[in-house]
């Protein structure tokens, strides 16, 4: 199982903690250090199967700030991810061929 992680993030803190209790095996993604390529985001988005606008954290200052009130395309969404990791929801869980963002944290458990 691989971790989208932000460790400033309770939701993905709790996350973590659940798949501990569980004594579930876990990588860990720093998202925010690691930047994400292109092809991870369009893989996270086919498993999660959600389009990238379903994944933008609207909430986050970069996005009131470059986007808000903007169309764009699936491309355009995801080139945005890339360059602005900050606007991935998170935690993302992803097992296999499945993902689930873990909001509320207990998500995680749809996929073990």
């Amino acid at each position: 199982m691989k971790v989208f992680h932000n460790p400033r993030c309770s939701k993905s803190r709790c996350a973590l903690d659940i798949l501990d209790e569980k004594q579930i095996d876990y990588e860990v993604v720093k998202y925010l250090e690691e930047g994400p390529s292109k092809e991870d985001i369009k893989d996270v988005l086919k498993k999660l199967g959600l389009p990238a606008e379903d994944i933008v954290r609207k909430g986050e200052q970069v996005y009131k700030d470059n986007f808000k009130g903007k169309k764009l395309t699936e491309e355009q969404w995801i080139d945005a991810m890339v360059k602005y990791p900050i606007l991935i929801e998170r935690p993302i869980l992803i097992n296999g061929d499945k993902a689930v963002i873990g909001r509320p944290p207990e998500r995680v458990l749809e996929i073990l």
